[in-house]
């Protein structure tokens, strides 16, 4: 492989780093495919997304199940079990790809079913591809007709699924599909997995290949996004309105005033940031209908776009399981993460002590990101906010060279090595970092490394490189066998 070939694939490792981690592998008997497609899958952005949409009870969640090989999504005998879009990571010759199981699809519904229908929307403008799944011993209902108006309307590529299709019986009513005009059914059965291979190869074809890692690079030079988040009425756009100097957002008692992210340019700490205003996140997203549920999804969607995130929490109340759930979607999406406990100005001695007993008891596993303690109603301490963004930013971005890296793993595995597991005891035999933003680490062992153990790395990485305000993912790909030379 040439250098210019290694430069710019296998995660960002450069030439020279991409072959000395290689020669590394070699040495340890590592199969050179195997950890390119590591590499590359931990250097990667988005993975394509596939929505599986279809009416109510048609089988969906069984399919889902059947494509991720195991029992996730959950499935009975009756039709709406599935409200909320739910995503889980599959794959399938070695392509991965991400799949949304979304609720039933109605027309002309109302309330909680509304709802519904809106997600398996959202979901559908958001996918790469969508697979229509309709149930063959039924055959094509008004209902399918309307929403195949809404798939034909997004313009994604569609795969046609003609589920329950279990014999040669129901094969025939399954080609009556053709009629719907968007091309071939695959017969299939969810439930014991016949003609799923077919479907999926299908799906394959109708997925873009996962793109290469290029998140955030058109914001290079230009304003840092940032994605003020938290459950509603904790502050957000009094703190949008106070760092902005004016009013730009609304500003009322009444929680939920906001609807739609406003994206404001705005002058702080001698540089322009571009602030998006979220609608706050409401509980069990789910049973909200109309406007809320739509700016609960564009919170979601606001998130993916940032780079940053500032979790606005009430210090004035008890933390909610609400705010440690809107810290792990800022974790998960893979952002910076700083904490702003806002209404600061309105605690007591006694309520900052049981503040910090309740940061200790529920966010330990965030003691990573920066903590600032502001009033976005007397602007008291806000000149901190931006070095605590920069701050996350900085360890959002940090790369730590292969060497260096490695010799860190070595000393600790020397120090602390893992627990020896029936009789045996696995060892790190070398890793590198395969991406930024967030850091991705690859660690290679000579066996199962435990979740403990794991944890254990990632805080002595934190301890030596920093990397204060960002999620840190590390993957572990164990040897199978030494390889005889």
């Amino acid at each position: 492989m040439s250098n210019e070939t290694a430069h710019g694939s296998h995660g960002e490792l450069d030439a020279s780093e991409y072959a000395e981690f290689m020669a590394l592998a070699a040495e340890e008997g590592f199969d050179s495919d195997e950890i390119d497609a590591e590499l590359d899958g931990a250097g990667h952005g988005p993975l394509p997304v596939l929505a599986v949409v279809g009416r109510p009870n048609v089988g969906k969640s069984t399919l889902v199940n059947r494509i991720i090989g195991r029992r996730e999504a959950v499935v009975e005998d009756r039709p709406g079990v599935t409200r909320d879009r739910v995503t889980y990571e599959a794959a399938w010759n070695g392509r991965r790809f991400k799949l949304v199981d979304t609720g039933g699809w109605e027309v002309d519904v109302l309330g909680i079913d509304a709802a519904v229908a809106a997600q398996a929307e959202y979901g559908i403008e958001t996918a790469d591809a969508v697979l229509f799944v309709v149930d063959a011993t039924v055959g094509a209902t008004d209902t399918d007709e309307a929403l195949i108006k809404i798939i034909r309307k997004a313009g994604k590529p569609v795969v046609l699924c003609a589920n329950k299709v279990d014999g040669p019986s129901t094969e025939a009513e399954a080609a009556y599909l053709w009629s719907l005009g968007l091309g071939e059914p695959y017969p299939v059965s969810a439930l014991h997995g016949r003609g799923s291979g077919d479907l999926l190869d299908a799906v394959m074809a109708a997925l873009p290949e996962a793109p290469p890692q290029t998140f955030g690079e058109g914001l290079v030079g230009g304003p840092r996004r940032v994605a003020l988040i938290g459950r509603p009425n904790v502050g957000k756009s009094s703190l949008l309105n106070k760092v902005a100097g004016e009013d730009r957002v609304v500003v009322n008692e009444q929680a939920g005033t906001t609807r739609d992210p406003v994206d404001e340019m705005i002058e702080l700490g001698g540089k322009t940031w571009k602030f998006v205003d979220t609608a706050g996140i409401r509980r069990r997203v789910h049973l909200t209908a109309g406007a809320d549920f739509y700016a609960s999804l564009r919170t979601a969607s606001a998130l993916e776009k940032a780079e940053v995130a500032v979790v606005l929490v009430d210090a004035s109340e008890t933390l909610a399981e609400q705010d440690t759930r809107i810290i792990s979607m800022a974790v998960e999406a893979g952002r910076a993460v700083v904490i702003a406990y806002n209404k600061w100005d309105q605690i007591d001695e006694e309520r900052r002590y049981y503040l910090e007993r309740e940061i200790e008891r529920d966010l330990v596993q965030v003691r990573w990101a920066p903590r600032v303690n502001v009033s976005a109603k007397t602007g008291r301490h806000m000149e901190k906010l931006v070095p605590a963004i920069e701050t996350a930013l900085e360890g959002w971005e940090t790369r730590i060279p292969t060497a260096r890296l490695n010799a860190f793993l070595g000393e600790l595995v020397a120090a602390h090595p893992h627990p020896i597991r029936g009789g045996k005891q696995p060892r790190i035999l070398f890793g590198t970092q395969a991406g930024t933003r967030p850091p991705r680490f690859v660690l290679f062992a000579s066996g199962f490394l435990e979740a403990g153990y794991r944890r254990f790395v990632e805080r002595r990485l934190r301890e030596e490189f920093g990397f204060v305000g960002t999620p840190i993912s590390i993957s572990v790909r164990v040897r199978e066998k030494r390889r005889k030379k």
